[in-house]
Order: C-alpha cells, then structure tokens, then sequence
C-alpha cells in the first residue's frame, strides 16, 4: 500500500497516510527533492547538484549548504519509509538518487505513464476505458508544474509538462466530437485557450464544435475572437484554413462526422491520420474552388457596372 504521496502539480504537497508531512518548509529542500524526482531515472553527482542550486558561492560553502540540506530532507523523510522499510532518498558520497525501488505516489509520474500509453492512440481509435484513463490523466494536472517557482530548470520542466497537457486536451476535443460530444468537447477546447488565447487550431474546433451544435451564430462570432486574438498577440490575420472553415460555416456546408456505435471500432483502412488529413484537404479545396467562383462573379459584375457607366 502506498502512503507517501508528492504533489508537484500546482502548489508543492507532500502527504504521508494522507496527512501533510511537516518540516519541510526550507524552499532549498524543497527544490533538492522536487528536482530529483522529476528526474528520477538516474542517480546525480553531489557536485552537479551543487553547482544547480548552489552555483553563486564557493565550493566549501555549497558544499556545507547540500549538505545541511539533505539532514533536513532525510530527516524528514525518514518517518516515511514504505511497507518494505524502504527510504525515499538513497545517499552515497558522491551521488544521490530516488529509491528506485521504493513505493510512493507522484502525480508527474502517473501523468508521464499514462501520456506515453495514451498519446499514439487516434481518437477515433479510444475505446470506453482509454477515454476514461485520459480524463482522469488530464484532472492529475492541478496546475502548472509548482506554481510559483521560476528557475531555470524548473521553467523547463514546467513547459514541457504543459506541452504534453495540452496534446492531451487536443485528444480528447477530437474524441468528443467522434463522440457527438459537442458540450464536452467544448469544455476541453475553452481549456486550452485559457493557455494560449491566439492558438488558431483551437479556435477552428471551436467553431467546428459550435458549428456542430447546431449553433451557427456561436461559431461565427468565434471566429471573430480567433481574427482579434490573432491580430491583438501576433499582428496576423487569420490563415486560409480558417478562413475556409469561416466561409463553410456561413454558407452552411459544414457536415457532421460519420460516427460508428460505440461498440464497433474504426478500422485502420477507413480511419486514420492519413485519412483525415485526405479528407480535410478535399473539403478544403471544394471551399478554394466556391471562393473563387464568387471573386470572379464580383469582378464581372463590377466589370459590367463599370462599363455600363
């Protein structure tokens, strides 16, 4: 049975038979033990981790700082060992490492798990439970990766966590609108603004989503948001792409996806990136073609007007 837990999702936790383990309120050993359980696949040499969190004094000093910080972690985590009487931290001379061996809940941990086994898996290719572990791997993310802090290595991990979060969200837009989910996917995709205001690809679910919904003014007015955001943060104007998914929308053109039962998976021949991309590019290049037919209805009537004059 696990009891030690560490939260490094929004604010820095550490909970022991879910209760606040105290004494660790020293932000030096804070950072020492958060840093090593982000990297918790290899051992690190006491004079590299020296040189990171300890870089501006001499070496005798940093020395004597590591090593009174490490006294105050382990004793700490020394009322904390597992139900095999196994410590969190293992300390040699020269290096130091998580117990690889040790039994303990990180939520960067299961989040990490769960991404690599979830993130290659098409939308349309989630079954029942695979969606539920991505819903559940998304609500692990409490918040940005220890909020509040801003060194260099933790600015790192921080984005890259953020990354995977977000490709994470994608999938699970995808999946609702396979689904006919459209509230849902909504509700993800309002989400990933709030991370990035101008990200045109969101916008476009967005307005899909609405589209869908059968709420054709909502998708419009989303794309006016999408042309202020991007105008407002990049000085660009929406991209073709959007625009074209902008012009099937007022016209009325946009079409709901095929969705098979639920009980019956997608073959690999009838749904696949490839497919999609194949399929997008084709609606794409129907749109290009009514766009151009009406310019060049514009340019003969002003034609004819002008001569008429």
């Amino acid at each position: 049975m696990t009891t030690l837990a560490v939260h490094l999702f929004g604010r820095f936790a550490l909970r022991y038979q879910e209760l606040a383990l105290e004494g660790l309120d020293a932000r030096k050993a804070q950072e020492l033990l958060c840093y090593l359980l982000l990297h918790r696949d290899r051992p690190h040499a006491r004079e590299s981790l020296v040189g990171l969190l300890w870089g501006d004094y001499s070496s005798a000093l940093s020395k004597k700082y590591l090593r009174q910080t490490l006294w105050q972690l382990q004793t700490v985590l020394d009322a904390s060992t597992d139900a095999d009487g196994q410590q969190l931290l293992m300390s040699e001379p020269d290096w130091l490492q998580i117990n690889p061996h040790v039994h303990f809940w990180l939520d960067v941990a299961v989040f990490e798990q769960n991404y690599n086994r979830l993130i290659g898996i098409p939308a349309q290719m989630l079954d029942a439970p695979s969606a539920e572990r991505l819903n559940e791997t998304v609500q692990l993310y409490q918040g940005d990766l220890l909020e509040g802090w801003y060194q260099d290595w933790c600015l790192y991990e921080r984005e890259r966590l953020q990354n995977m979060y977000l490709s994470l969200l994608d999938k699970l837009v995808d999946y609702y609108e396979v689904q006919q989910a459209y509230e849902t996917g909504l509700a993800y995709a309002q989400r990933l603004l709030q991370y990035d205001g101008a990200r045109e690809r969101t916008h476009r679910r967005l307005m899909r989503l609405y589209c869908l919904r059968g709420d054709r003014t909502a998708a419009l007015r989303q794309y006016e948001r999408c042309a202020f955001a991007l105008d407002k943060e990049l000085g660009v104007r929406p991209s073709a792409r959007t625009l074209a998914l902008y012009e099937q929308i007022r016209a009325d053109w946009l079409k709901s996806p095929d969705v098979l039962p639920a009980n019956i998976a997608p073959s690999p021949e009838t749904s696949s990136p490839v497919m999609d991309v194949l399929a997008h590019l084709k609606e794409f290049q129907t749109t290009l073609t009514d766009i151009q037919r009406r310019v060049q209805q514009e340019i003969n009537a002003l034609e004819h007007f002008l001569m008429s004059r």
